[in-house]
């Protein structure tokens, strides 16, 4: 996870903590439950999430009843199967007081469930809870919350628990130390700020091969990916597909191209440059800084940059976007080779540009800042400050030809498809990978190897996958 220094930091990274359940009626019974506590973050300054992490309360189910219902000393549980969304929104916009959340979720967002009934890929949830969690997510990123909230996964303990709180909810006993009850505890350390968030880089080479006597350096092709993720809750977000899956594909190409290129008869002339970059979420800082870094005349032969994003989890059509007009040589080249390789696959690729203004790169570079109308509730980002939606955006920022291909038709918003709490291994497609990996590597293949004494390298990368 990596953030550009003393503006937008990462306060912690807020991995796993145990809350334990006490049942304090005619017997002291204890229960510890895994929970994951939401983020804390700030933006230039300005606090998001929840500086909260010690729970020592009652817990509650008065849902239905909080107009009504003081729930200042009350851990309310909430489980997403049951959650009124708005509602919720309503309770952070109007400040409500808890004495703290818990929201539970069902256990097929759990990337440690052991059910393996459901074929590779297939979608678990319905859309209904898929899209709530989505939207829930974004609600609490966006907010400042004066209380602790934690996220669990439904079990057989939890249910009994849930069960018999609503109960007494239901008859209006509030649970106190001598009307029994169940006491959520949660005695954690308060989180310490993180000083200086490192971004960390990594790249590979492959060195093309020159002719005899061509002292012209050879032109350069960059596959990139980025792997930092973000979400509401940091040890769940795992970025399977944003962007997992695009480090998947890029290791792999990695490896297909580096057997052809170990030996001479099946090297292209051209050098291959292959990078992992950091700061995704954050406006791809760190795919400016590598670019930043890179040697300038390794900078300058790149004829162009491949992203690889979200490709794990599309069906039968992939989109490349780009800044750069479609006409722009390379991206027209690009274009044709990638168009005939998905047409033998059986698959679509489309075309989406979307032009952004590069003229002042400083406004990109420390992350927009935020500003709040209201204490507790959605950020507005001003209009002087840009969102960097693609990676390739950054190419663009220092005058390279870039692209993205991606599952994703849409550029995503601030903070969006950056691996939450919904990208799981379960909802990425192992094949929709495969297809990807076959697609980006015999497109490359058509270019690297377009000498027609050398179309038999690209029936080797076909082979190799």
């Amino acid at each position: 996870m990596a953030i550009n220094k003393g503006r937008e930091m990462i306060e912690t990274i807020l991995a796993l903590f145990i809350i334990l359940i006490a049942c304090v009626e005619l017997c002291d019974a204890a229960t510890v439950v895994d929970v994951y506590r939401l983020i804390q973050y700030d933006l230039s300054g300005v606090p998001f999430g929840s500086r909260f992490s010690r729970l020592n309360h009652h817990a509650s189910y008065s849902y239905p009843l909080l107009s009504s219902t003081d729930l200042s000393r009350s851990v309310l549980i909430i489980p997403l199967r049951e959650l009124n969304i708005t509602f919720l929104r309503e309770c952070i916009t109007q400040k409500r007081a808890f004495g703290g959340i818990l929201l539970l979720l069902p256990q097929e967002f759990s990337s440690e469930s052991k059910d393996d009934s459901k074929e590779d890929g297939q979608m678990y949830g319905n859309d209904r809870m898929r899209s709530i969690l989505a939207e829930l997510e974004q609600l609490l990123i966006h907010a400042n919350l004066p209380y602790p909230v934690y996220f669990a996964f439904e079990d057989e303990k939890i249910d009994a628990i849930l069960t018999d709180v609503k109960r007494k909810d239901a008859v209006g006993q509030s649970p106190t130390a001598t009307t029994g009850g169940y006491k959520l505890v949660a005695a954690v350390p308060e989180p310490k700020k993180i000083a200086s968030a490192a971004i960390t880089n990594i790249q590979g080479w492959l060195p093309g091969l020159r002719t005899d006597g061509d002292a012209n350096q050879l032109p350069t092709i960059a596959i990139v990916a980025s792997y930092d993720t973000f979400g509401a809750a940091p040890a769940l977000s795992v970025g399977s597909d944003s962007n997992g899956s695009g480090v998947v594909a890029l290791l792999e190409i990695a490896r297909l191209f580096s057997r052809l290129y170990s030996n001479p008869k099946t090297r292209g002339r051209y050098n291959l440059l292959f990078g992992l970059t950091s700061g995704g979420p954050y406006n791809y800082n760190g795919t400016m800084k590598w670019l930043r870094s890179l040697d300038q005349r390794v900078r300058e032969s790149i004829d162009y940059a491949v992203c690889l994003n979200s490709v794990g989890s599309w069906n039968d059509e992939l989109w490349i976007h780009v800044s750069k007009p479609p006409e722009n040589a390379y991206i027209k080249q690009v274009f044709e080779s990638f168009s005939s390789v998905a047409e033998e696959l059986g698959v679509k690729v489309s075309l989406k540009h979307k032009k952004i203004n590069i003229s002042n790169p400083r406004k990109i570079l420390s992350y927009p800042i935020l500003r709040i109308h209201v204490e507790f509730g959605y950020p507005v980002t001003p209009p002087e400050r840009i969102h960097v939606a693609w990676e390739h955006e950054q190419f663009s920022r220092v005058r390279v030809t870039a692209l993205t291909l991606s599952g994703l038709s849409v550029a995503p918003g601030l903070l969006e498809s950056t691996g939450g709490l919904l990208d799981s291994r379960k909802f990425v497609d192992q094949k929709a990978i495969h297809r990807s990996v076959k697609l980006v590597a015999e497109s490359l293949g058509v270019i690297l190897y377009s000498n027609p004494d050398m179309l038999p390298n690209i029936e080797l990368i076909a082979d190799s996958i």
